[in-house]
C-alpha cells in the first residue's frame, strides 16, 4: 500500500514540473526583446558569436576556419583554368593519397575524364561504372570539381569513373546538361546493364544528377542501380535550387558570407525564370519536374536508391532534408548523412577525417546496391 502511495505521490510530482514550471524556468522563457517575431512567423535575429561545433575533428575546425577566410579572399575564389586557387591543394593531396590513371576522351561526343585505379580495376568490379556530375554552379569548376569528386571514389571503391565536362552557363541553357549526361549514359548502357551504372554528384552536379533520372523517366530509359545527390536537394516546393533555413543561416556559418542567389530571383507571369539567379536555369518553369523532380510524386516514386550528403553549414542542407523525407515517403530507398559544423562540399579536401568518412559511405553505398554481371 505505501509503495502504491509513494508511486501515486511521485507521478503526481513529475506531471506538476511539467505542467507548471518553476520561477526560474519562467524567466527563462520570456520572450528576448533583441528577438522580434513577424505576424507571418518571420524571425529577426540579433548578432551573434557562433564557436566551431564540438563534434569536430581538430583538423576539421582548423579546416572550417581557413575555409571561411578563403572565402572572403577574393585571390583565393579566382578560377584558373577551371581550378579555383584555394582548390589547388587539394587536388594535390588526393593524387598523392589516391594514385588513379586518368583518360581524357569523348563519350556520344561529350568531353569527359575517366578514371580508374592505378592498380588496376579487379575482376569483380569490371562491369561496373560511375558516372560522376561535378559541381560549379552550373558555370565552372572544370576540371576542379571533377577532380575531387572522381579521384578517391574511383581509388578506394576500385572502379570506374566517367566524370563529364556537361554544357553549363552561360553560353548554353537547360536542359542541354540533362540531355549530355543522357547521351552517355545511353552510350554506357551498351556495355554495361543499367543496374551495374551508378550516378553522384556534389552541388550543381547532385542537382543535375536528380535532373537526369527524371530526364530519363521522359524518355524511357531505364534507371540506374544508385544515385548520390551531394551537397544539393532536388528542388524545393518553389521550384529548382536548395531553399528554406539553411538559405539564410547555414551560408554565414558556412561560406563566411550571405546566402547565394536562388537560381530564379524572379518570374513572369508565365510563371518562367528571368535571369538574375543561375544562367543556366534562366527562362524555366521552377515547377517543371524535369529542373525540380522532388515536385513530382510520379517521379519521385520511380527514383533509384539515392544517398544524401550534406552538413549543417551547408546552404543545401533544408533542400538535402526535405528531398530524403520526400524520397521515403515515396517509397524509395534513401540514406541522408549530415555532417555537424562542416559546409557545402567539405569532403574535398582529404586530409580531415570526416571527408576521409565520407568517401568510405560513398564507397559502400554504391558497392552494396551496383551489380556485377
Amino acid at each position: 500500500m505505501r509503495i502504491m502511495r509513494f508511486m501515486l505521490f511521485t507521478s503526481c510530482l513529475i506531471l506538476g514540473v511539467m505542467l507548471f514550471p518553476s520561477h526560474s524556468q519562467q524567466r527563462a522563457a520570456r520572450p528576448n526583446p533583441n528577438v522580434i517575431v513577424d505576424e507571418d512567423g518571420t524571425v529577426h535575429v540579433p548578432s551573434m558569436a557562433v564557436p566551431m561545433s564540438s563534434f569536430l575533428s581538430p583538423e576539421a575546425k582548423a579546416y572550417v576556419t581557413q575555409h571561411l577566410k578563403d572565402m572572403q579572399n577574393p585571390e583565393m575564389l579566382a578560377q584558373v583554368e577551371g581550378v579555383p586557387r584555394f582548390m589547388k591543394t587539394y587536388i594535390d593531396r588526393q593524387r598523392l593519397l589516391y594514385p588513379v590513371r586518368r583518360e581524357d576522351t569523348k563519350i556520344a561526343g561529350v568531353h569527359a575524364y575517366v578514371y580508374t585505379p592505378d592498380a588496376g580495376i579487379p575482376g569483380t568490379n569490371r562491369n561496373r561504372a560511375l558516372i560522376n556530375l561535378h559541381g560549379g554552379g552550373f558555370s565552372g569548376c572544370w576540371p576542379a570539381c571533377a577532380e575531387l569528386e572522381s579521384i578517391p571514389i574511383a581509388a578506394l571503391a576500385k572502379t570506374k569513373v566517367v566524370s563529364l565536362d556537361y554544357r553549363q552557363g552561360p553560353q548554353y541553357k537547360f536542359p542541354a546538361a540533362s540531355e549530355d549526361v543522357a547521351a552517355v549514359y545511353k552510350e554506357l548502357l551498351k556495355d554495361h546493364a543499367p543496374q551495374n551504372i551508378g550516378i553522384y554528384g556534389c552541388s550543381a552536379g547532385g542537382m543535375l544528377t536528380a535532373m537526369s533520372v527524371a530526364w530519363f523517366q521522359k524518355h524511357n530509359l531505364p534507371k540506374p542501380a544508385a544515385v548520390g545527390i551531394f551537397c544539393a536537394g532536388a528542388g524545393s516546393p518553389t521550384g529548382a535550387g536548395f531553399g528554406g533555413d539553411a538559405a539564410y543561416t547555414a551560408a554565414p556559418l558556412g561560406e563566411g558570407r550571405g546566402a547565394p542567389p536562388p537560381p530564379s530571383s524572379s518570374t513572369s507571369s508565365r510563371g518562367t525564370a528571368t535571369p538574375g539567379g543561375l544562367a543556366y536555369l534562366a527562362g524555366t518553369d521552377p515547377m517543371d519536374p524535369l529542373v525540380a523532380p522532388i515536385n513530382s510524386p510520379a517521379m519521385v516514386a520511380k527514383f533509384p536508391p539515392a544517398l544524401i550528403i550534406t552538413a549543417t553549414r551547408g546552404f543545401e542542407m533544408s533542400g538535402a532534408i526535405y528531398t530524403h523525407n520526400q524520397l521515403v515517403k515515396h517509397g524509395v530507398e534513401a540514406e541522408l548523412h549530415v555532417w555537424d559544423g562542416l559546409f557545402h562540399g567539405f569532403f574535398y579536401n582529404p586530409d580531415v577525417p570526416e571527408s576521409r568518412d565520407c568517401y568510405d559511405i560513398i564507397v559502400k553505398f554504391f558497392d552494396r546496391r551496383l551489380g556485377r554481371n
